[in-house]
């Protein structure tokens, strides 16, 4: 099936054209940054100049997007070519190859968080407080609100649309509270339930 760019028809670019040799990658979990919103994705091989992607649903429309990585690190880059669910992308600035396989930085072990901004309910016991869903990851969530919970307590998060979420609060401060969820999403679950979060 032919690739396309933002909507058009557009020729597989030739291996010649590639900024660099391609490196086989394990799966790497990352995110894409567009202005429509945050979409999950998997990068599977990278060179200095551009990666693959494995997409868990189509992009928006956007000629221009930035890469996170779990450890924070933020590449801008270019939609080159998209084919069914994978997607060619282009570093706006050529990054050196090591940065990505070694994914080094202050929060290397971080799972992808994705930042949305949604109503949602902390039900402790019998008591329900109102919070906002701030992000989102695998294994875990962040909200603000005044729930009153303490550390390691068990609470359920109640998100309209979304199956209610067993979790023990990690931390608590200014506000905010960290959730670790008891059941773990899978990639691909998680990328449902963002697409639904935004919309």
């Amino acid at each position: 099936m032919p690739e396309t760019r933002l909507g058009h028809r557009v020729p597989m670019p030739p291996a010649e054209q590639r900024y660099g040799p391609r490196i086989n990658l394990l799966i790497r979990p990352a995110k894409l940054v567009t202005p429509a919103g945050e979409f999950l994705c998997v990068m599977r091989d990278v060179s200095a100049g551009g990666c693959k992607v494995h997409l868990f649903h189509p992009l928006p429309d956007s000629p221009a997007m930035v890469l996170e990585l779990g450890n924070g690190d933020r590449y801008d880059v270019e939609p080159v070519w998209i084919r069914d669910d994978k997607a060619g992308l282009r570093f706006v600035n050529p990054v050196p190859v090591e940065y990505l396989l070694n994914e080094e930085g202050v929060f290397r072990k971080r799972p992808v968080r994705l930042r949305v901004c949604v109503p949602a309910v902390i039900v402790a016991g019998r008591d329900a407080c109102p919070v906002t869903l701030r992000d989102i990851s695998q294994q875990g969530a962040r909200v603000e609100g005044e729930a009153a919970v303490a550390v390691d307590q068990r609470v359920r998060l109640e998100i309209p649309g979304i199956a209610n979420v067993v979790a023990k609060v990690r931390w608590k401060r200014s506000g905010a509270l960290g959730l670790v969820f008891e059941q773990t999403y899978r990639l691909d679950e998680l990328a449902g339930v963002v697409m639904k979060l935004q919309g």
